[in-house]
């Protein structure tokens, strides 16, 4: 299967490496903060295999791998209190499962509109991401 080519996901480079900092693993999948922090907690949940779409699983994988999306989706809600946490899954230029877990804040930045990518280019310390990483640790 040649789209496994130039998976970040499956890579594990350095273009990974500038995107997120892997949290850890979970049950089917790897928790990742995004750097790009413009909402604060923005996470995401990566399959673990090479797959792109949600109905290439076994219903088995399938159920934990949403079970993995709901358990990060609570340890960001539990550490960051947001108003809503939004989710997205696309896919369309990097073909892997994954889904951004993107936290929303009434009168906050893009409440009520969609997500951006990297909206104001928000991003922290070495000091401030590990405590991040260890505040959504502690509530998973």
């Amino acid at each position: 299967m040649n789209n496994k080519i130039n998976c970040l996901y499956c890579d594990k480079d350095e273009k990974l490496d500038n995107l997120m900092i892997e949290i850890c693993k979970l049950d089917v999948s790897t928790l990742y903060l995004f750097k790009e922090q413009s909402h604060k907690g923005r996470c995401i949940v990566a399959y673990n295999k090479h797959v792109n779409e949600l109905f290439e699983l076994e219903e088995k994988e399938l159920e934990l791998f949403m079970k993995d999306v709901t358990k990060a989706a609570s340890a960001i809600k539990k550490t960051f209190a947001p108003d809503k946490v939004n989710y997205g899954a696309y896919s369309d230029t990097l073909p892997h499962l994954h889904f951004h877990l993107v936290p929303k804040y009434k009168d906050g930045f893009s409440w009520g509109g969609v997500f951006e990518m990297n909206p104001q280019k928000t991003y922290l310390s070495d000091e401030e991401y590990s405590e991040r990483i260890k505040l959504i640790k502690e509530n998973l």
